[in-house]
């Protein structure tokens, strides 16, 4: 077995679920990282700001191994961890230019640009990467300068498509490239792992230039301010917002920082064109008509911190919702996070806006290939095995139905989640180990600081308060000393916590005087049995016994 030509691909992130993407490509000592994500976190995971791939448990002895990290596009989804992958990982990073400008304006805000090798490659161009000859190919996708991934390697060839769709009318005018998926197929595609988003969804993703139309209609209608929430890094959006702005006779202020300095960078390398009169500062916007006014910011997604989320709530400092107002969220849920987009549009709603979203305009199309073309891609490339990616397990599974109804043999399709290693060898596919595919929370600066049962701990706080319950006791008696101090947050209402706690005091006296054992385990036994017979309620429960 020692002299076997054995590539290893590892998926980290974004199989079985959608967001954190990221899947290493192993050859003996050298290892290829293909994108590093973030993903949202979860209604339930309270306190979270987003969620990490766990790249540490793999990485950590094999960092020296790392040849070069690739990316495929520049969606927080896949790069959105770079500057923790760089905190343990020093090795090139190879992305296209728009890619490179949203990594550079990240690592800078992080203060890791000086350390990272950045180094630009062109839809079109080959790459040697260790023993990886990685082919960079163009595909459609919701941001300008997406590519996939053609890495040749000793044990065959490997195609890694990214996001993509099959967008006849990309508003760039730059489609897939058809050409160099026959030519892969040519060569002979041993393994095809494609994208799996849309995989649920029937016919064809419909192209980006539809949404023109859409904005002129909401323009047309508008009568006040147009609001347009989106993702920072949407960066064709931006363009499409400015060009309707500029076609209704409208200025443009973007607001936010990370969409600030998108734009800027984006406008800098030539990704976004339109007139320098065009833009206003926020403030200017402020002061002009509302009718001559549209405000592009963040927080499409319902984020609680972000322009969109704040509006909602009546906390943004610099200006507010007011009755009159179209606000236009020109994306779509991500799977799981659709109740805090609709509470938001809830909130705007009351606060006298006109919301305009995806499922009642065509202000948003989805950068994912749906069925036909996920038929098509397998027919053009041709692969012996297909491995599914990016998508939570029923958007794998239908992929794998569809793989089979052109032609792919049930035995050749592997569905699998993170951490689930693929060994390729002699041609041929086999399962290897599994390895923790786990999440890895950020909160504010911690990094892995906070795990499930911290985040379980939250969900309880959260669902029926708490409860500290202080006693002193004598160390030589064992009796108390003074009266128990018991404190509520989230329980109860005050006026009716007061005679609650009385009889719970009285309880509390009888437990410590008949303890037997561990006080401790005992006195949250009294409280947790009579808050629930009183209340049918199951509070947190700190009980602090200090004895003198």
């Amino acid at each position: 077995m020692k002299n076997k030509k054995i590539l290893r691909i590892i998926p980290i992130g974004g199989l079985g679920e959608v967001g954190k993407n990221m899947t290493l490509y192993e050859y003996g000592n050298n290892i290829l990282i293909v994108d590093a994500g973030i993903m949202f976190p979860e209604n339930d995971m309270l306190g979270i700001d987003y969620i990490i791939p766990d790249f540490e448990h793999y990485l950590k002895d094999k960092r020296d191994h790392v040849r070069g990290i690739v990316f495929t596009h520049g969606h927080e989804d896949h790069i959105g961890a770079i500057q923790h992958l760089l905190e343990m990982v020093n090795a090139p990073i190879f992305a296209t230019k728009l890619t490179l400008g949203l990594l550079e304006v990240k690592l800078n805000r992080h203060g890791m640009l000086a350390k990272a090798d950045l180094r630009p490659v062109n839809a079109g161009d080959q790459v040697q990467i260790g023993p990886f000859t990685v082919d960079f190919f163009h595909v459609c996708h919701s941001i300008p300068d997406g590519v996939g991934l053609g890495i040749d390697t000793p044990a065959g060839l490997v195609v890694h498509t990214g996001d993509y769709k099959f967008d006849h009318t990309p508003v760039d005018n730059w489609p897939t490239d058809y050409a160099k998926l026959a030519e892969f197929a040519q060569r002979g595609v041993l393994a095809l792992l494609s994208d799996s988003t849309n995989a649920t969804d029937t016919g064809w993703t419909p192209s980006e230039r539809i949404i023109d139309d859409g904005l002129d209609q909401v323009f047309s209608a508008a009568r006040g301010r147009i609001l347009v929430a989106t993702f920072a890094s949407l960066i064709s959006r931006m363009q499409q917002v400015a060009s309707a702005a500029e076609r209704h006779g409208r200025k443009i202020a973007f607001t936010g920082r990370s969409m600030v300095e998108n734009m800027n960078m984006a406008r800098e390398l030539g990704y976004v064109d339109f007139p320098e009169k065009l833009v206003v500062t926020l403030d200017q916007a402020l002061s002009m008509p509302d009718d001559q006014v549209v405000l592009m910011c963040t927080g499409s997604q319902g984020e609680p911190r972000s322009i969109m989320g704040r509006l909602a709530n009546g906390t943004n400092q610099k200006f507010n919702v007011r009755e009159g107002d179209t606000i236009v969220l020109s994306s779509q849920p991500i799977p799981g996070n659709e109740e805090p987009v609709f509470r938001i549009i809830n909130q705007l709603f009351r606060r006298g806006a006109d919301v305009i979203y995806e499922s009642i305009a065509p202000i948003h199309v989805s950068g994912h290939a749906s069925q036909e073309e996920i038929k098509l891609l397998l027919h053009l490339v041709k692969p012996k095995y297909l491995i599914p990616i990016h998508g939570e397990l029923r958007m794998l599974k239908q992929h794998a139905k569809l793989a089979q109804e052109v032609g792919v043999p049930k035995e050749n399709i592997y569905v699998v989640e993170n951490g689930q290693i693929i060994e390729l060898v002699d041609g041929k596919l086999r399962l290897g180990e599994r390895i923790p595919g786990d999440y890895l929370f950020v909160d504010g600066s911690g990094v892995g600081d906070v795990d499930r049962s911290i985040v379980r701990e939250r969900e309880t706080l959260s669902q029926d308060g708490i409860i500290v319950v202080n006693l002193a006791v004598d160390g030589q008696t064992g009796q108390l000393r003074g009266e128990p101090q018991i404190l509520s947050r989230g329980f109860i209402l005050a006026e009716e916590l007061e005679a609650l706690l009385e009889g719970l005091k009285t309880k509390l006296n009888q437990t410590v005087r008949d303890a037997n054992g561990n006080l401790e385990k005992q006195v949250l036994r009294t409280v947790k049995s009579f808050l629930y017979e009183e209340t049918k309620r199951n509070p947190f429960i700190f009980v602090n016994i200090n004895r003198d």
